[in-house]
């Protein structure tokens, strides 16, 4: 959940001086343009929010927000957008990242900060992609895919977002397309106000590398065909003319045409965005081929947040009250590394394997670590 205030802001607010150096036609322009947006419509003060990103061509996006950031190292994002929100619970925290950065070196972080239920804003840009490195097959490629580092196709399923996220148990889940800059604006808007994790899917077009590879989806001609925006409280319906909806038949989603075969408005299904089980939510995200694509927000469902627990006020406490050395034993005891302090006592953060510090004059000396400064409280955080 974002810190907001009573002044009114603009999109210009929280754009950069930076060019922005993504291709011309590229979905993430789009996104960068929804997110502005989304930040004026919320009122979060660009003082009140940091952009975490990790590598990737979608984690340049930090560089043109004009708000606090940190575009970390490939995978990473994740673990260091944790320790700035336990850190800073204050602030609103964000975390651009893509298909490879999030969901193959950063897939583990990702599924933690997911389960523990971090008050982070996650944007995965998804292109099915390495854009970056110039083409390669990434984690939610088709099977089949030929790209440069699969000639003869891919012979991998696909990670598919959605299921990993709430097979993490994940709270909050929406899908996105950078051609529907509204419904995006909104998500994003929704995203911020929730708290908790909450993931959002774009599904965004690399126009080099992998030009059109959700067109059967997100084109205009296709679009009310093929997809299905999901708005909680209201029926689930879709279809040029607004003529088709989702049943139940047995255990299985059904799409099926209002007034043909005996269905009528009544059997349409509703949807419940804040319901706990997430069974239908699960099936809802996971519909493809003959059934339309779920966009919208699928689920959103209130629950604890991991910087909001007992145990991690403790931490809070503990380590914001150490002064002098931090011995070793004591250190290991917080899955961490070796703490020395330079001269007065530390501002300390402790969440699990990772660092969080206010205090610029703090060095971390870590046998298994990587000590990164950035340009705003906190300004080192300790990588497990």
């Amino acid at each position: 959940m974002n810190a907001t205030t009573d002044i009114t802001y603009s999109p210009k607010d929280y754009k950069s001086d930076q060019y922005v150096r993504w291709c011309p036609g590229c979905g993430d322009h789009a996104v960068l343009s929804c997110l502005h947006k989304a930040m004026a419509e919320v009122g979060t003060s660009p003082d009140n929010m940091a952009v975490i990103s990790g590598i990737g061509c979608s984690s340049r996006l930090p560089y043109y927000m004009n708000t606090y950031g940190f575009h970390t190292i490939h995978g990473r994002g994740a673990a260091i957008a944790t320790g700035v929100k336990t850190a800073r619970p204050d602030i609103s925290v964000w975390l651009v990242t893509g298909d490879g950065d999030c969901l193959a070196i950063g897939g583990n972080h990702f599924i933690h900060a997911v389960r523990r239920n971090v008050d982070l804003n996650v944007v995965l840009m998804n292109n099915k992609i390495y854009g970056l490195t110039k083409g390669q097959y990434s984690p939610t490629s088709d099977r089949g895919f030929v790209s440069k580092s699969s000639p003869y196709g891919t012979v991998e399923d696909p990670f598919v977002p959605a299921e990993l996220t709430l097979g993490a148990r994940g709270n909050f889940f929406a899908r996105g397309i950078d051609t529907d800059a509204a419904n995006l604006t909104a998500i994003f808007a929704a995203s911020a106000r929730h708290r908790g994790t909450a993931v959002t899917e774009v599904l965004v077009n690399c126009v080099i590398f992998n030009n059109g590879t959700h067109t059967g989806i997100t084109d205009r001609e296709v679009r009310a065909e093929r997809s299905i925006f999901l708005r909680h409280g209201e029926k689930m319906i879709f279809g040029k003319n607004r003529d088709k909806g989702l049943v139940l038949d047995g255990l299985k989603l059904k799409a099926v045409t209002i007034g043909e075969d005996g269905y009528t408005m009544n059997d349409i299904l509703v949807h419940d965005a804040h319901e706990r089980d997430n069974t239908l939510h699960l099936m809802l995200a996971m519909m493809n081929g003959d059934m339309p694509v779920a966009l919208g927000i699928i689920r959103d469902v209130d629950a604890p947040t991991y910087e909001e627990s007992p145990l991690a006020a403790r931490h809070v406490a503990l380590w914001r009250h150490l002064g002098g050395e931090v011995t070793p034993t004591l250190a290991r005891s917080h899955d961490s590394s070796c703490v020395h302090k330079k001269e007065s006592p530390a501002d300390r953060i402790c969440s699990v394997g990772l660092f969080a510090f206010q205090d610029r004059e703090t060095s971390l000396a870590g046998r298994m670590g990587t000590c990164l400064t950035i340009p705003f409280p906190p300004a080192a955080l300790w990588i497990g």
